[in-house]
């Protein structure tokens, strides 16, 4: 298979290039060129939001795109509309985000989407990533893989959740663990994303599907002992009513990423139906390990890990912790 992977350095695009170059696929990493692409693949350059910036792709042709952009959508629809009569099959990497909200537990790939358009420049993440779906469906109709990630956790992520949550149990003393503790997650290893989008695109399938964990394969309680045992045991979770977090002003998410409370925000993020991917071959991976393997590679690094400057600060700060705590 020869795959032209736009993006590729950095965590999803860097998990989909080192999983197709283990398969022995022959792999061209599209980039502006920040940061280099795993060792094996070959490399173009361009900014795909300047003037020329896709003339490296004025030739060729590849079996596969994959395409993680999250940005204005009409940058997705330049780039299928060049390449749709020299690529077989296009993949999205979409986001659940892009479902109406609220939807209710078990919502599927059926629920209503918001309002999005391909020739869309920025405007909102749920709002771009659904013009950048329409864009793909445009120029490649059924040939167009939407995979629409959940919460991606795992090694290189570049956001911050899961390496903030490890950190501060690196740190030890008592943790503020928001609670119930048996409140189920959904997220996906973004090594499980990237074997799936791969596999589903090697044999042609087509349209939107939810690739995340099915809701419960992870609760609060797995994913922070996890954590506290992969850093050494020396966290305390202490579990806190979702009461006191909101009265103390502490934001779900951010201040406390991965954990929304039960309610509404969380029927939408952690409870979608993800039995379409499921029969398509998804398979999940026990969160220890997703947590110990993110954990080796951010002691693998020489400083803090990367994080996009895109995205706003993840965690708690000490002072309200401990507050929160009693301490």
């Amino acid at each position: 298979m020869k795959l032209l992977m736009l993006g590729g350095t950095e965590f999803v695009g860097r998990a989909v290039t080192e999983d197709a170059l283990a398969r022995g696929w022959d792999v061209t990493v599209f980039h502006r060129g920040r940061h280099a692409p795993p060792p094996g693949a070959a490399a173009a350059h361009g900014d795909r939001t300047a003037p020329g910036g896709l003339d490296a792709l004025a030739e060729g042709e590849w079996d596969l795109v994959v395409d993680t952009w999250s940005g204005a959508p009409a940058a997705v629809r330049d780039t299928a509309r060049l390449l749709r009569d020299r690529a077989g099959h296009y993949a999205y990497v979409s986001s659940c985000s892009v479902y109406a909200y609220p939807a209710p537990a078990g919502h599927d790939e059926d629920w209503p989407v918001v309002d999005g358009s391909p020739d869309a420049q920025a405007t909102d993440y749920a709002a771009d990533k659904r013009g950048g779906e329409l864009a793909a469906l445009d120029a490649f109709g059924d040939r167009a893989l939407l995979v629409r990630a959940g919460l991606v956790l795992g090694p290189y992520e570049n956001v911050g959740r899961l390496p903030w949550w490890l950190e501060r149990s690196a740190r030890g003393g008592p943790v503020a663990a928001p609670g119930p503790r048996d409140l189920p997650i959904q997220y996906v290893d973004v090594r499980d994303l990237a074997r799936w989008t791969l596999d589903a695109s090697a044999a042609g399938r087509g349209g939107a599907h939810n690739v995340v964990s099915p809701s419960g394969h992870a609760t609060m309680g797995s994913f922070l002992e996890a954590c506290a045992a992969a850093t050494g045991g020396r966290a305390e979770l202490r579990w806190t009513d979702p009461a006191a977090i909101e009265a103390a002003g502490i934001e779900p998410w951010t201040d406390l990423p991965v954990w929304t409370p039960p309610g509404e925000g969380h029927d939408f993020m952690h409870r979608g139906d993800v039995s379409k991917a499921l029969a398509a071959g998804l398979r999940c991976r026990p969160v220890e390990e997703t947590v110990a393997d993110t954990w080796a590679w951010l002691r693998s690094l020489d400083g803090p890990p990367p994080l996009r400057p895109d995205r706003s600060a993840k965690g708690l700060d000490p002072a309200r912790e401990a507050a929160l705590l009693g301490l």
